[in-house]
């Protein structure tokens, strides 16, 4: 028998946003948004880096994600920030064909609601600006240490981690097998604890 799911677990905020839970939507954002900060940091050129900001693209690809909500389907507990992180690609991709046609005028990449916007959307993350900056802190923290591993290290670190992929879909897209992914992701998880470690000790 299926038990009502908590209602602050990732399935309990998708049913509450699918029934209009706006503060539902501002948890799930606080919840994901460390995570698909970090993975959009490193999946954005560097040109487009000195166009835009990552919280630009965070707060389109969940923009996004509520418009597309209803095709989202709950597997389990890696499926939506693997969702998301698709979303945010073509956020990225789309993002990056604005900047080459108009590099000389920046785009709004999203009409947030403002004094000189009224009808604009409300910002995704609303909270003070104090933890607006701790969450910021937090995400650098967590690129310095992954700007310390060797890049195979860092890209499966990203799609197990962060995007949220099974062992046999990050052999997939990497080419290797099972067994070479399972046994590079525990080396890089083993590295990256020892920066950790490193980091404490000082």
């Amino acid at each position: 028998m299926r038990t009502d799911p908590m209602p602050t677990s990732t399935f309990g905020l998708l049913e509450r946003v699918r029934t209009g839970d706006q503060q539902a939507f501002t948890e799930l954002f606080r919840k994901y948004s460390p995570r698909l900060a970090v993975l959009v940091h490193y999946r954005m050129s560097p040109d487009l880096h000195a166009r835009i900001e990552v919280d630009d693209i965070l707060q389109e690809t969940f923009l996004a994600a509520t418009r597309q909500l209803a095709k989202f389907e709950y597997r389990n507990a890696g499926s939506f920030m693997s969702w998301l992180s698709r979303i945010a690609d073509h956020v990225i991709v789309d993002a990056a064909r604005h900047h080459g046609r108009r590099k000389r005028k920046p785009p709004e990449m999203v009409p947030l609601r403002s004094e000189s916007n009224p009808a604009g959307a409300e910002a995704v993350d609303s909270v003070t600006p104090s933890r607006v900056f701790a969450r910021k802190e937090r995400v650098q923290r967590v690129l310095r240490k992954l700007d310390a591993l060797p890049e195979d290290y860092r890209k499966v670190i990203l799609l197990a981690k962060m995007a949220g992929l099974s062992t046999q879909e990050i052999a997939e897209r990497l080419g290797r097998s099972k067994l070479n992914v399972a046994v590079l992701l525990h080396r890089a998880v083993q590295r990256l604890r020892e920066l950790d470690a490193a980091s404490e000790s000082r």
